[in-house]
């Protein structure tokens, strides 16, 4: 007897519409068994997680904030996923744009300009940009799988970045701590409102979300990457380039990455240290996912996970759990997301090898 999976001749519509409410549900099902083996009140502790961060305005500026690098990283990734080319290093280049985009305010420290904000922005994009372009360079002309070289180019820039403000970049004044100089206000993303935290980071993240849901659905560049992510031999029939779309796609999903990192350290933090993501970049996988590769649909699975976060932080003050429960949902949320997206494609058979069994017998 063994196990099968058989591609279904026709996909169901509705159940790819109702796949990610699916896999929330059964995430915060399970995630309800885990807090009781925990010997938690299941209820309590998913209203602790789930609800009551939303009760409260500062809270919500906190949501936005959280769910304003997800987005960028996670609508990047999604050109990148329906190209077929498969970056899991944004976490990498999230790093370089924060650290390429930190360069004036820690180098040029004194000097306050208008520019110096929009310049910021600029340099971390490109060198988000430029960090997702070294797995594509070495896809198109080695050949290497950029699944393996863009994750292992995380590390090398989260050692550069402990590297920095562990040493050249370190403050002299900051009494020995392991961080930058804090950048001069007009470095720093204005806040929206009074009332919170929130800042411009997520008006960049939506404008992004919009932004490339009208060139996915509108114009040439979109068709090119539906096709060549679907069947690179029709991609190829129709006159576009492969490599070229290793290149866009890997450099653009890295240029909202480095967006998403220096608007991060310009808005939230203020200043580089060793740790400026709590993982974004690998957590903005699971909302490219389950937002379905649609980048409208992005924007409320980055808010859905950035609740996780949030959650995760005000469950350990209420009811005394780990840090890692955060991790654990994230990770039973991108488990079933994909369960139930390959069962969307997929049904399961049980096949019977009667020959083998009457052969063994007759043996």
């Amino acid at each position: 007897m063994r196990i099968e999976l058989e591609r279904r001749p026709r996909q169901s519509s509705l159940f790819a519409i109702v796949s990610p409410l699916l896999a929330l549900a059964l995430t915060v099902f399970f995630g309800g068994i885990m807090f009781a083996m925990l010997g938690k009140d299941p209820v309590s502790a998913l209203f602790s997680f789930f609800i009551e961060p939303l009760l409260e305005v500062w809270s919500l500026h906190e949501l936005a904030v959280k769910a304003a690098p997800l987005i960028l990283i996670g609508v990047g990734l999604s050109v990148c996923y329906r190209s077929n080319n498969w970056n899991i290093g944004a976490e990498g280049q999230f790093i370089v744009g924060a650290i390429v985009g930190s360069i004036l305010p820690i180098t040029f420290y004194e000097w306050n300009s208008p520019l110096l904000l929009p310049m910021m922005i600029v340099m971390g994009a490109i060198g988000g940009a430029a960090y997702g372009a070294i797995p594509a360079l070495l896809k198109t002309r080695f050949n290497t799988n950029e699944i393996l070289t863009s994750l292992m180019l995380v590390y090398i820039a989260q050692l550069f970045l402990d590297w920095l403000t562990r040493g050249v970049w370190k403050d002299p004044a900051g009494y020995n701590f392991p961080q930058s100089r804090s950048f001069v206000s007009e470095a720093v993303l204005p806040e929206i409102l009074s009332s919170g935290r929130a800042h411009l980071g997520i008006i960049f993240a939506l404008i992004a979300a919009v932004a490339v849901w009208f060139m996915m659905r509108y114009t040439l560049k979109g068709f090119q990457v539906v096709v060549l992510g679907q069947s690179e031999r029709a991609g190829r029939f129709a006159g576009f380039s492969s490599r070229k779309m290793v290149w866009f796609s890997m450099m653009f999903s890295g240029a909202l990455a480095g967006l998403a990192g220096i608007s991060e350290v310009s808005g939230s933090i203020g200043h580089l240290q060793p740790t400026i993501s709590p993982g974004y970049g690998f957590t903005a996988i699971i909302v490219a996912f389950l937002g379905r590769l649609n980048p409208l649909g992005i924007i409320a699975s980055g808010f859905v996970l950035a609740l996780t976060y949030l959650g995760g932080e005000g469950a350990q003050l209420s009811i005394g759990v780990s840090d890692k429960v955060t991790r654990v949902f994230q990770g039973l949320l991108l488990f079933f997301v994909l369960s139930c997206d390959t069962l969307i494609l997929y049904k399961v058979r049980i096949v019977f090898d009667r020959a083998r069994n009457a052969a063994t017998k007759g043996a």
